[in-house]
């Protein structure tokens, strides 16, 4: 798509959190301030954003460990209301900040969310700054990240949080050419990531998912995919996979480490089935696993991720499409995990 130079208007449409609860606490508005960029920073007109998990976290204060919900940010902060959500996006640079190359104005960017102005503490895009579910949004300028790519802005936009946390597993795990990779919750946004991702290393990849979502699974490369309720210890054995790369938790967390192989890497970096496990520390220690919690990548990672999608060697899911006037639709759409892949919304 080509770039069109815009007047910057003074408003701008975005959807803000309101509070804690349920998807009554996120408003359309017509009327929100457009932020100017800072020192170092770009202005940037965002086209598509998409749904992650993230961001029903936080809605619902899921990060909290007190009651209080005063710990409910995605790094453990309280959270200020209102605030836009919101952290993928593809867009435009539209303007510039003092420090930065007015030649970037037209560039088509990706954000990388993971925000290094405080190299002790990295915030996230979306969760701890203004994010993608408005018109326009300003970030560093080192986070967006220009694209070429023939790929629609919403295919684009289902990229950056969930292909960055697949690929960060990966490659924390150091995943390598002919291991035998576990992906479980396959069919969401991560998991389908971690599929196409694990694959292009050249691993042979079983997944677990719907049944009814096999087929959907298979096509972007898994050689077997389990159903959720299966026993992973009957069906695969003990010892049988090099690397667990998990997003789920839940009670089916206590058999991972039974199925990994010796020296086997475990890497987890979700738990939308439950956040508290069973987990026998024998065996950990015993077979000398490696458990990795996985949040804040190296900085480079991304910067893969773009050589991947410019070269196509990984591709987009996309499950379902809506304006961001329809965000509650689309959140109740994303819970229901009825689909393979990314929710996206386009402006």
């Amino acid at each position: 798509m080509a770039y069109e130079r815009i007047s910057i208007p003074p408003v701008m449409r975005a959807v803000l959190l309101k509070g804690h609860g349920g998807t009554e606490q996120l408003e359309y508005r017509e009327d929100v301030p457009v932020p100017v960029p800072a020192r170092d920073e770009v202005l940037i007109r965002i086209h598509a954003a998409a749904i992650n998990n993230t961001d029903i976290n936080a809605r619902v204060g899921w990060y909290s460990k007190s009651s209080q919900a005063a710990d409910a940010g995605w790094a453990g902060d309280a959270l200020t209301f209102p605030r836009i959500q919101g952290a993928d996006a593809c867009g435009y640079i539209v303007a510039v900040g003092s420090g930065v190359e007015p030649r970037r104005i037209g560039e088509r960017v990706l954000i990388d969310p993971v925000l290094r102005r405080r190299a002790s503490r990295p915030q996230y895009f979306g969760s701890d700054t203004p994010g993608a579910f408005a018109e326009f949004s300003a970030v560093p300028a080192v986070n967006a990240r220009a694209v070429r790519s023939t790929l629609a802005d919403g295919e684009l936009a289902s990229f950056p949080c969930a292909y960055l946390a697949a690929e960060n597993m990966l490659t924390r795990a150091q995943v390598a050419r002919g291991e035998k990779v576990l992906v479980t919750g396959a069919s969401g946004g991560v998991g389908s990531a971690a599929v196409q991702l694990a694959r292009r290393r050249g691993a042979t990849v079983l997944a677990v998912a719907g049944r009814s979502k096999s087929a959907a699974i298979r096509a972007l490369g898994a050689e077997m995919v389990l159903p959720r309720e299966a026993d992973l210890r009957a069906e695969l054995g003990q010892d049988s996979v090099d690397v667990v790369i998990d997003v789920v938790g839940g009670p089916a967390f206590e058999w991972l480490p039974d199925i990994l192989v010796r020296t086997g890497r475990c890497a987890v970096a979700g738990a939308i089935g439950n956040p508290v496990v069973t987990l026998d520390l024998r065996t950990v220690y015993l077979k000398d696993l490696t458990l990795l919690g996985c949040t804040i990548p190296a900085p480079e990672v991304f910067a893969n991720l773009i050589g991947y999608i410019e070269r196509g060697e990984i591709r987009p899911v996309i499950g379902a499409s809506y304006p961001l006037r329809e965000i509650a639709a689309a959140q109740e759409d994303f819970i229901s995990k009825s689909r393979v892949g990314k929710i996206v919304l386009t402006l």
